[in-house]
């Protein structure tokens, strides 16, 4: 194609220049050109290296995509140095050292360009250039595709990295870009890469794929937030963080990726939500080395390929999982060394192939309101200095629910194993652990196995139904310790005492060679078979002892007062019918609102008790679901799982967390109303089975209760939980305190007020929940401080001082 002309529309009012003209080449026509002034392209193509140093308009002439060529045989074909627009331009480049289109300075607007190039980049930034780039493409099977470098920034809009030779974006030197709505694919190097001090780079709703090498990299201390990007058929990482780089991800999908979903390390910071983690061959999240940490809030890990757990913490790393689920999986969650952590709240993992929860090498793992289920293994502590926490938590249908061996000491509370095949909880290899209120229901195997003289402590615990035994204890160790059971029974004996006062021992069992090589096989001698008993009746505590306990809660005095007059109002209204009076009706369904960790779920248990102890519900007990429970993936089975739902809290309450998710306010075809309208009928055709409960953020159920009038008219009223105050959050920390048989030295309280009142009430707040983790920690920096003396008393050993404050966040 011939070069043609280019026309050049003059813009400005002084009478001797002429309005129009037409120049033989493109360097005459911006050399003749001013502020202002418009370039029309006619179709050719121009062997000419363009430099924009004026604020003008370059347009290529309409006609066939492509018609106007710029295709200079060495250099850089086009360079803007100004706030120029420039429009529909078809770029070639020949040259590897030099970028294709260079912005250096200014505002730019470069719109429709189709570069076609083997330069060292396809569009490089840098400088003081700001450009706004929009729907242009790159293939640039040589270089770099989009490359922000020394300080340029700018925004790409709907842009495509069609091809590139190494990085399809790359961010370096403190460039600082935006990417709305682009497409990053078949890339020999990683997907998008940011690397070095200042770097930074912002991304929403791109997609990147069929990448050779990492979807996205961060390193050296550089910085990216993506919101609404998917990254998936790459050959490395879908994410890879390495050297103090920080990466936000929001409402993201990091899919089919062969190695790790998401790999971090040295120190790098990952957070992590309402995103989804699937079908990854190695590990979902791998978190390595001190100070390296991910914070998941509200996301989904599922489908692993490979035999690697979804979520790997070592080497002194932290991971967080907040409302997460992670299912379908070879293993859960694996923590590892000394140093490592792994916090996880009101989480689910469900369908785990093998072990849903492994603590080893000294780590610590923490759980609490965290459901188990579908898994060959719930929980296992390794070995010794290995630890953590398992609180309110349930493990269904597992093989064993809870393992202790080789001198691991983790502390079970109120954490209930139902239906295990083999054991509820079992301790062995010299493995310690405290187990309080813990609860065995519908073993096929012992309840409780402690084993090889282990110096368990059981404290009120209880079994039912286990099919060996509620509690089984071998002889006491070679120094004549071994568990020690308080107040503990199963529903084959009303009180348990300690194991030295039981009858003789029986036999040792032998050995199998499973995965554990610990748990007993059945005994050569099978007892006969029990006569088939009817379930027991679930104890019942009378109501002023329920009452009690709800008063105990700290704060709360408003929430205390509304439960109080519900219960008067059924307590009187059962009266009044016994004395064969009319009685008010109450409805007993509630909304409570509030921030997370005020205490809902608690309360919503107790409520259930008193009910029970008032005779209003057969049981009392508590069913917990969200939306992930209750809503399905296709037509029908939303339904079927709301059905199992209300079943399963027959005679008790039905707490739906979040409920507000069941309706959002961009529905689509979402499935959610479907679970709403089932549950509207099962609370009319069932009025006096069960107890619902929904709750969430006090916004977010207005809208709820105000979309939906169907659910707000079976609603009596609302309860509102208000944040906890400072005194009651050190209230919560003092009893912490108590529990564990720490004190609060001198100074220390007003120290834990102080910190309260200043720490920052944001969306991470977590009312209760952070005074305890705020105990937590500083019983650790209390370990590091007293661990350092070479023979701490008992004050050394229990009081806690001003300087073992966690840093305010």
């Amino acid at each position: 194609m011939a070069q043609g002309t280019v026309q050049v529309t003059h813009t400005g009012t002084s009478r001797w220049r002429r309005r129009t003209g037409e120049y033989a080449s493109l360097t005459a026509a911006l050399e003749a050109a001013a502020d202002g002034d418009i370039l029309t392209v006619a179709p050719g193509t121009y062997r000419e290296n363009l430099v924009v140093d004026r604020a003008v308009t370059l347009l290529g002439q309409e006609g066939a995509a492509g018609s106007v060529r710029i295709a200079p045989p060495e250099g850089v074909p086009l360079a803007v140095r100004a706030s120029a627009q420039v429009q529909g331009l078809h770029i070639e480049g020949q040259d590897a050292a030099v970028p294709a289109v260079l912005v250096e300075d200014g505002t730019p607007e470069l719109t429709g360009l189709r570069i076609v190039t083997r330069s060292a980049a396809g569009i490089e930034v840098r400088g003081g250039g700001r450009p706004t780039v929009r729907a242009c493409t790159v293939d640039n099977p040589a270089g770099v595709g989009i490359a922000v470098v020394d300080g340029g920034g700018g925004i790409f809009e709907e842009c495509e990295v069609i091809a590139a030779g190494q990085s399809g974006v790359a961010v370096r030197g403190g460039g600082r870009p935006r990417l709305d709505r682009c497409r990053v694919h078949h890339a020999a190097g990683a997907g998008l890469s940011v690397t070095g001090d200042h770097s930074s780079l912002e991304a929403l709703g791109c997609e990147i794929y069929e990448i050779n090498g990492s979807g996205v990299q961060i390193a050296s201390r550089a910085a990216a937030v993506l919101t609404d990007c998917a990254v998936h058929r790459v050959t490395g990482n879908g994410v890879t963080l390495d050297t103090d780089a920080v990466l936000t991800l929001a409402d993201c999908r990091v899919h089919d990726v062969p190695e790790n979903a998401v790999d971090l390390r040295s120190r790098s910071v990952l957070t992590l939500t309402r995103s989804e983690v699937a079908r990854f061959g190695r590990n979902g999240l791998s978190v390595w080395d001190p100070g390296t940490r991910v914070d998941a809030h509200r996301c989904e890990i599922h489908d692993g390929t490979g035999d690697y757990p979804a979520v790997w913490v070592s080497d002194g790393a932290t991971a967080v999982l907040e409302g997460c689920r992670v299912h379908d999986v070879p293993d859960a969650l694996c923590v590892l060394d000394r140093g490592s952590r792994a916090d996880v709240v009101d989480s689910d993992l469900s369908q785990v192939r093998n072990i849903a929860v492994s603590v080893s090498g000294g780590a610590t793992a923490e759980l609490d309101d965290c459901r188990i289920s579908g898994a060959g293994r719930g929980a296992w502590f390794r070995d010794h200095g290995s630890g953590g926490t398992l609180a309110n938590c349930t493990i269904d249908a597992a093989q064993t629910g809870v393992i202790v061996t080789k001198g691991a000491d983790p502390l079970i509370k109120r954490t209930t194993v139902t239906s295990p095949t083999e054991a509820g909880f079992y301790v062995s290899a010299g493995g310690r652990g405290t187990f309080q209120g813990c609860r065995v229901t519908g073993s096929e195997g012992y309840g409780f196995h402690i084993i090889d003289g282990c110096r368990s402590t059981l404290r009120k615990c209880r079994t039912e139904r286990c099919a060996r035994g509620g509690f089984e204890f071998a002889q006491a160790g070679a120094d004549g310790e071994g568990a020690v059971v308080e107040e503990c029974s199963s529903d084959e004996s009303t009180q348990l005492g300690s194991p030295a006062a039981a009858t003789a021992p029986p036999a040792p069992a032998t050995q199998t060679a499973g995965l554990l090589g610990g748990v007993p096989s059945p005994r050569s001698t099978t007892p006969a078979a029990p006569e088939a008993a009817p379930e027991p009746a679930p104890e019942t505590r009378p109501a002023d002892t329920v009452l009690a306990d709800l008063d105990a809660l700290v704060g709360l005095a408003s929430v205390k007062r509304e439960v109080r007059a519900l219960t008067d109002m059924i307590e009187v209204g059962r009266r009044r019918q016994e004395a064969g009076l009319k009685a008010a009706s109450v409805r007993r369904h509630l909304v409570f609102t509030g921030s997370p960790g005020t205490g809902k779920t608690t309360v919503a248990r107790l409520y259930g008790e008193i009910l029970a102890a008032l005779g209003v519900l057969d049981r009392g007990h508590l069913v917990e679901v969200s939306r992930v429970d209750l809503v399905g993936e296709h037509i029908g089975s939303t339904a079927i799982r709301t059905q199992e739902a209300f079943d399963r809290a027959r005679g008790g309450v039905l707490f739906i967390d979040e409920a507000y998710a069941l309706s959002p306010e961009d529905s689509g075809r979402d499935f959610g109303r479907e679970a709403i309208d089932t549950l509207v009928k099962l609370m009319e055709d069932h009025r006096e089975a069960v107890v619902v409960i929904v709750a969430g953020y006090t916004t977010e159920m207005e809208r709820f209760l105000s979309v939906n009038p169907g659910v707000a008219s079976r609603f009596s009223r609302t309860i509102t939980f208000s944040d906890y105050e400072p005194d009651e959050l050190l209230r919560i920390v003092e009893q912490q305190a108590d529990e564990h048989e720490y004190r609060l030295g001198p100074g220390t309280g007003e120290a834990l007020h102080k910190y309260f009142t200043a720490l920052p009430k944001g969306p991470a707040f977590g009312n209760g929940r952070t005074a305890r983790q705020t105990f937590e920690a500083m019983v650790e920096r209390h370990a590091g401080r007293v661990a350092q003396l070479s023979a701490p008393g008992t004050e050394e050993l229990t009081l806690l001082y001003p300087e073992d404050l966690p840093a305010l966040p």
